[in-house]
């Protein structure tokens, strides 16, 4: 691969410096499932050009002993990979050559590659005399990488091979900054250093590239503090000191070494160290004891509490400084000041200093102003405290230097106000609380404190009101544990309450907190309030921010991602993500996942939910809320529909209604969609959630259309309760209405899933209204539909000579409405008519016409359905063999897809096969794990069949009495199914048994 220094070289095809990503272009990408594939064909690329053995494709996979069918399914991952490259046109990159296989690679298509060489050519560069250019491509092949080499995932064989990439990073990085530090780029490089020293603590190069950015930055404190952090560290985790290089390094910062300076650029100010005060240190006259009074009935939280004891109890060479954050209410000036008490005793015997910083008031205490408090605190009289907060600042140093002393900083607003106030004596611990993250402070040891276990909840409830309360109403106590999220402020103020009114039973407060409306009424006890704590928070937020929060009550207690904000504001996701982290930054939301598609998630507490809902209904009013609810219904309308049209290859099989869309940009739409059914799987309980708010909220145009339209998901994945229940929610909202089409959509859906449970006499009775209704509309696409599901349901009944005319019928309306995938979908269903009349070479050219549509179209769902038939022909002609490969891998596509009813019918008809091929051990084993993906997915009438199958197998194997048991539990079925046909064969078959 040539090389130069203007612009870059193209986006590899196969990249492995990251998560694993194919693609030959942004529209042309192999989606290569997770597990075993990614497993498979990362040990090709590792070894790319080169043969790897299956024996190490095996134990690429398995970390521990391999099945007895590993070298079977290796086989399968390679068939499935082949296909997945092939989408990009890589489709004969793989090639087998014994013992093995071996992946061609292009010069310049894998990233490795295309590091290895950026690397060795900087380098080179560098040696002979040109550091800028050789710098330069340096960062280009530092560019390359995503995060970890083969996103960190890799079976433990592969780990290794992943590691040494990880290497090679982690010394062009160091080589990089030593390019960087010599053309006088410290102070740009701090943060980055800094980044790394934290992600890799023990690596001494990286520590040494800090103390020199550091000291060159004229920050020589910090850099020598650098050093003794690393030498406590190396000294406790391994027993050993710093090395030499390091050694010196310190020697030379601690003399001012001029040989460490940067030659400066001619013109350039030099910035002067800062003058050292040469007064004497005063003297203090009080030993303070500032601490407020532990907390009597603290309870729980056992391990943060011994986590923040050991880390402010430690020796070291520097401050210790412990944050606890939380949301409002969630106790972090119980826990700070309890885990004071604990430690002064014994540890810090030369006082305690405390202050409420006020971080949550309009105006919060000025550092100088707690300075002067401290210094007073500790004897100074006020004539002799500087006005200005630095010289108080250096005279509260001096006090407290080499004294044992512990300060406790209340309610910290800002990083700033905080950092003015900590000793600069390693004797000194500091415990901070605060609604923010401080993760600015040197030195910090960030702990957050999270709502209580369940456990401990009850504990605190008991500790105030009595055991024997809380024993005689256990499930009261849950609930109302339950209620308050657990949340210690809500739990006090609860128990607070009961033990003032020794009368009041706990499910007569429960059922006080029960109306979510004056759950926060009833949260306040005194000066305690759920609801002024939160407030307080609220009010220091910005405007926007404030907004945010309030429309964001408007949506139920499930997790959301980031595009759900832009949609309620109606901006870009990058600003609606700045203030959702401010939002989390001032602990009134939680970041609590990172999904699949590598989105943040985001989630309300409960009570935090209420009271933005509360500020909802007083600041905004009902159009504005309705706005921004159509709006968020909109996206999920928009994005459910573009994730159909992905799985489907087009906008085909389906109908819309004419609600309003919101979309995010395209680039974040496309991240979103890389893998559709994926996207689809994530946000399955809010798709469902928004079906339900749309249509309780009269949207019922966008709650009918969104129902419909997650049928690709409810079908692939047996989701058939979810398909019933929004079906029914937006059902209920289009008679309300008035909406005749929507509900002939949702009554010709709903024919489908009766026909998903093998109920074709309620499917017709559902289909046949909603045919005259698209009928009466001129609805064309509606009518193919409608006929469509009227077919199958005759053909399910046996009646043939219905099913034929309306299946052409609906053939020649997707013809005319351009649905491609439709037609693809009848002629599948008219084949299968074609071969039960013996008309084999007529259902053949059928079913290859349906295949080159799929195909042409990239609809890999309706290709499954189409290749099933194909091996079906194959079994009917005798072509068992045949059949059975094109069903092996038949098996592998479906269960990359993730299409479960897919995966069943094949192991099915793989069964079948094997049963023909005399092999009725592998048909057995087929036929149970069918059985078991139909019982895990409640498609009650195929576990039917299957089991109808099996008992054949095992009548063959001589097991007649289990083959009896699973006839009868069969023929139930297609009883309450009214599955005439299946019911009368499972019966022949049963008295043939009975009598043979």
């Amino acid at each position: 691969m040539e090389l130069g220094a203007v612009g870059s070289p193209p986006i590899p095809v196969y990249r492995i410096l990251g998560p694993l990503h194919v693609a030959a272009g942004p529209d042309r990408v192999s989606r290569v499932p997770p597990g075993r594939q990614q497993m498979v064909l990362g040990a090709l690329l590792l070894d790319a050009n080169r043969v790897v053995g299956i024996d190490h494709l095996i134990d690429a996979v398995w970390d521990e002993a391999p099945p007895a069918t590993a070298r079977r399914q290796i086989q399968i991952c390679v068939s499935a990979l082949r296909a997945n490259l092939a989408s990009i046109g890589r489709g004969e990159a793989i090639v087998t050559r014994p013992p093995g296989y071996l992946l061609r690679v292009a010069d310049g298509e894998l990233d490795v590659q295309v590091f290895a060489a950026l690397t060795a050519e900087g380098e080179s560069l560098v040696r002979s005399g040109d550091p800028k250019a050789g710098l330069a491509l340096l960062r280009q092949a530092l560019a390359l990488w995503r995060g970890p080499a083969l996103g960190g995932t890799a079976g433990s064989r592969l780990r290794a091979k992943a590691a040494k990439l990880d290497e090679d990073r982690l010394a062009v990085l160091e080589t990089t900054f030593d390019l960087e530090l010599n053309a006088g780029r410290h102070r740009q490089l701090v943060g980055e250093i800094s980044a790394l020293v934290a992600q890799y603590p023990l690596r001494e190069r990286l520590r040494g590239q800090l103390m020199l950015a550091l000291y060159r930055s004229g920050r020589q404190a910090e850099a020598l503090e650098a050093y003794r952090t690393t030498r406590e560290l190396l000294v406790d985790e391994l027993g050993l000191e710093p090395g030499e290089d390091l050694r010196r390094l310190e020697t030379a910062i601690l003399a001012g070494d001029p040989s460490l300076a940067v030659r400066p650029d001619p013109g350039q100010p030099q910035q002067q160290p800062p003058a050292r005060s040469s007064s004497p240190p005063p003297a203090a006259t009080v030993v303070p004891l500032q601490l407020p009074a532990d907390i009597g009935e603290f309870t729980g939280r056992a391990e943060l509490v011994a986590q923040a004891r050991e880390l402010l109890a430690q020796g070291g060479r520097a401050t210790r400084v412990v944050a606890l954050v939380g949301k409002p209410g969630i106790g972090k000036s119980a826990v700070a000041v309890h885990v004071a008490h604990l430690l002064v005793e014994d540890h810090f015997p030369d006082g305690q200093l405390y202050c409420d910083l006020g971080g949550t008031r309009e105006h919060p205490t000025s550092a100088a102003d707690v300075l002067g408090r401290f210094l007073r605190a500790m004897g100074i009289p006020g004539t002799s405290i500087p006005d200005a907060e630095d010289e108080r600042a250096e005279m509260y140093r001096q006090l407290v230097a080499r004294k044992r002393m512990l300060v406790v900083l209340d309610d910290a607003a800002t990083e700033r106000q905080v950092r003015t106030l900590l000793p600069g004596s390693s004797s000194c611990s500091v415990i901070v609380t605060s609604r923010t993250r401080l993760t600015g402070l040197p030195g910090v040891r960030v702990l957050e404190i999270d709502v209580l276990g369940h456990d401990e909840a009850l504990d605190m409830l008991a500790t105030v009101i009595g055991r024997d309360r809380v024993d005689a109403e256990p499930a009261a106590a849950t609930a109302l544990v339950r209620l308050v999220g657990s949340l210690p402020l809500a739990l006090r103020i609860v128990a607070a309450r009961l033990a003032a009114r020794p009368g009041w039973s706990l499910a007569w407060m429960l059922e006080r907190l029960s109306d979510e409306r004056r759950r926060l009424d009833e949260l306040a006890h005194g000066e305690m309030m759920v609801r002024a704590s939160l407030a307080l928070t609220y009010d220091g937020l910005r405007v926007d921010a404030r907004r945010l929060l309030r429309l964001l009550g408007s949506l139920d207690g499930l997790s959301f991602p980031t595009w759900v904000a832009a949609a309620l504001l109606d901006v870009d996701v990058f600003e609606a993500a700045d203030l959702l982290e401010g939002l989390v930054d001032a602990q009134m939301l939680e970041v609590v996942a990172v999904d699949a598609t590598g989105s943040p998630r985001y989630k309300f507490h409960d009570l935090i939910r209420l009271f933005a809902r509360e500020q909802l209904e007083l600041n905004e009013g009902d159009e504005a809320r309705l706005v921004a609810l159509r709006r968020v219904v909109g996206g999920w309308l928009a994005l459910a529909g573009e994730a159909h049209t992905r799985v489907y290859g087009g906008d085909f099989t389906s109908l819309h209604g004419d609600a309003p869309r919101w979309l995010p940009a395209r680039s974040h739409v496309d991240r979103l969609l890389a893998d559709p059914l994926l996207w689809l799987e994530t946000e399955h309980p809010n798709l469902c959630s928004a079906v339900e708010v749309s249509a309780e909220e009269g949207l019922h145009e966008a709650s009918w259309d969104l129902a419909v339209t997650l049928v690709t998901l409810f079908e692939a994945r047996c989701y058939f309760a979810d398909w019933d229940r929004t079906h029914q929610q937006a059902l209920a909202a289009v008679r309300r209405a008035g909406n005749t089409r929507g509900e002939a959509a949702l009554s010709c859906s709903l024919a489908s899933l009766q026909l998903s449970w093998s109920r074709a006499r309620a499917a017709r009775e559902l289909v046949e209204p909603a045919l005259r209704t698209f009928e009466s509309l001129g609805d064309d696409r509606g009518v193919a539909l409608a006929r469509r599901n009227l077919a199958l349901a005759h053909h399910r009944l046996g009646e043939l000579e219905n099913a034929a005319p309306l299946y052409l019928a609906a053939l020649e309306g997707f013809r005319a409405s351009g649905d491609p995938v439709g037609q693809a979908w009848v002629l599948t269903q008219v084949a299968q008519i074609d071969l039960e009349h013996g008309e084999q070479e007529q259902a053949a050219d059928r079913l290859y016409e349906a295949l080159d549509i799929c195909r042409r179209f990239g609809n890999q769902r309706v290709e499954v359905q189409v290749r099933y038939r194909l091996s079906d022909l194959m079994v009917r002609q005798g072509r068992h063999w045949e059949a059975e490969e094109a069903l092996t891998e038949l098996l592998a596509a479906v269960r990359a897809s993730g299409d479960t009813v897919g995966e069943a019918r094949v192991l099915h008809k793989l069964a079948v096969v094997k049963l023909a091929l005399a092999d009725p051990e592998a048909a057995e084993g087929l036929l149970r794990e069918a059985l078991e993906v139909r019982e895990r997915a409640m498609d009650h009438g195929g576990a039917a069949e299957t089991r109808a199958e099996l008992a054949v197998v095992l009548a063959e194997r001589g097991d007649r009495a289990a083959a009896v048991s699973l006839l009868g539990r069969a023929i139930s079925t297609f009883a309450e199914r009214n599955m005439g046909a299946a019911r009368l064969r499972a019966q022949q078959v049963l008295e043939r048994i009975r009598t043979g």
